[in-house]
Formats: structure tokens, C-alpha cells, sequence
């Protein structure tokens, strides 16, 4: 229960720093900084959207895996 929360907890710290890059990065639009732009919003993006992972993958782990096998079919 406790690491769920702290997950849940990380999560919104991560999604509040993810907005608040974004929102850095495009302090000024100008013309002909619009692609570099958005290709450092799409790189914050992607960081954050693998820290997330991360969180879900290690610290939430769903009780319905087990650590056995798959069953072997090809007989």
C-alpha cells in the first residue's frame, strides 16, 4: 500500500516537472525555433514517459505474473 502511494506520488512529480519543462522550452515562439521546439518537447516527453515506465515496471508490479514459466506447447 505504501509503495503505491509512493509511486502515485512520483508519477505527479513527474508529470508536474514534465509541464513545466514543456512550458520552459516554449517560453518565446518564434519562427525559426519552432522544430528544434518540438523536438526538445518530444524529447522531455519521451524521458518522462520512461521514468513513468520505470515506476509502473519496478515498483507496481501487478499480482497476477508469476514466476513461473510459460507452459511449453511445441511438444
Amino acid at each position: 500500500m505504501v509503495k503505491k502511494i509512493a509511486s502515485y506520488t512520483l508519477i505527479a512529480i513527474v508529470m508536474a516537472v514534465t509541464i513545466i519543462a514543456i512550458l520552459a522550452v516554449w517560453d518565446i515562439i518564434a519562427v525559426e525555433h519552432i522544430l528544434t521546439k518540438s523536438l526538445q518537447s518530444l524529447f522531455i516527453i519521451f524521458i518522462a514517459a520512461v521514468i513513468i515506465l520505470f515506476i509502473f515496471a519496478v515498483i507496481i508490479k501487478d499480482g497476477n505474473f508469476s514466476n513461473n514459466p510459460p507452459p511449453n506447447y511445441m511438444k
